[in-house]
């Protein structure tokens, strides 16, 4: 079996980059061989602390490199499908940052070209490789809290309102459901499945992309989940699973949660923490990098089925509230 490191690179220099670019430095057998931005020198700068060898002034530059194994993508949601079809047409494998593309029909155009060049595709869905979520769904598989019931899930921040920033702005696919509302519809989607109804109300920024999203769902099973993002007020950013013998609480930041507590029926309430790593990033680089040692391309536990279902959902739910974003005029 080859050691040769796995060699990464990056797209996009921004904050979401750095911090997987730290965590990178902790994934056995990782290198980061290359890194490009728009900016040549805001390449360089992103790249001195990581001692990475190759900088790129355009994102084409790199993709056609053959300088790197796998690419992360960590443009804004507006470049995300243009940015993967360009990575994957050059043959190199593609993580990009969620959310995936602006809208299903994007992230179908997106699985094609995978399906079609055989290269390996996923979206970086941190959570689902983080040790107490995977901890989670295995105690609520094993029937520990019984059958799920609800689901309440929350993320919210105060943002510095700026029209034309990535939240804001229309053509940066801004407002909350794009940017943290897909959190809680992930943790219900993971453990629930899709939705047989969806009901979603939202108030909306003078930019027209929405602040608040309150969204409630029903599911096949009898279950429902009561879901709401916002960039309006700092939340507690939890999520609770209730059951029918129990219920699991969620610590904040849930997403990015190293513990969480499980309540039993009649028994004392147990605070189990799990192992933390870093921001929580490597855990998806680790995965990819299994995924292309099995010569996979698409991971098994993030399969690109459920990233197009989770899509379709926010498609559903931006159409309720009137959310229609340029690129799709």
């Amino acid at each position: 079996m080859s050691t040769s490191p796995t060699r990464w690179g990056i797209i996009g220099c921004g904050k979401i980059a750095e911090k997987f670019a730290d965590d990178l430095m902790s994934v056995p057998n990782a290198l980061l061989n290359a890194v490009a931005s728009r900016s040549l020198e805001k390449a360089q700068e992103f790249a001195k602390p990581y001692n990475c060898p190759n900088t790129f002034g355009s994102y084409e530059e790199l993709a056609n490199s053959g300088l790197v194994d796998v690419i992360y993508i960590a443009t804004p949601h507006a470049q995300h499908c243009e940015n993967t079809l360009m990575c994957l047409e050059a043959g190199v494998p593609v993580l990009c940052e969620k959310a995936f593309a602006i809208n299903s029909q994007m992230v179908k155009s997106m699985i094609a070209k995978s399906q079609e060049k055989q290269v390996f595709l996923m979206e970086a869905i941190w959570t689902r490789f983080h040790p107490a979520i995977n901890q989670i769904k295995e105690i609520i598989e094993n029937g520990t809290i019984g059958e799920i019931k609800h689901i309440v899930a929350d993320f919210g921040f105060l943002a510095n309102y700026d029209p034309e920033g990535r939240l804001f702005n229309p053509e940066l696919t801004g407002g909350s459901l794009m940017d943290i509302g897909i959190y809680p519809l992930f943790i219900s989607k993971l453990l629930l499945g899709i939705p047989s109804q969806v009901k979603a109300v939202g108030v909306m920024a003078p930019t027209g992309v929405d602040m608040n999203m309150s969204i409630a769902l029903a599911f096949p099973s009898g279950a429902t989940a009561s879901l709401f993002s916002t960039l309006a007020a700092k939340t507690d950013t939890t999520c609770t699973i209730y059951g029918t013998k129990g219920k699991i609480f969620i610590h904040g930041r849930f997403h990015e949660t190293f513990g969480f507590t499980l309540t039993i029926e009649g028994e004392e309430p147990q605070e189990i923490a799990t192992e933390r790593n870093g921001w929580g990033y490597s855990y998806e680089a680790i995965d990819v990098q299994r995924c292309l040692a099995e010569g996979r391309i698409e991971n098994d536990k993030l399969p690109l089925q459920f990233s197009l279902e989770l899509m379709e959902l926010m498609d559903e739910i931006r159409a309720q509230v009137g959310l229609k974003y340029p690129q799709e005029a």
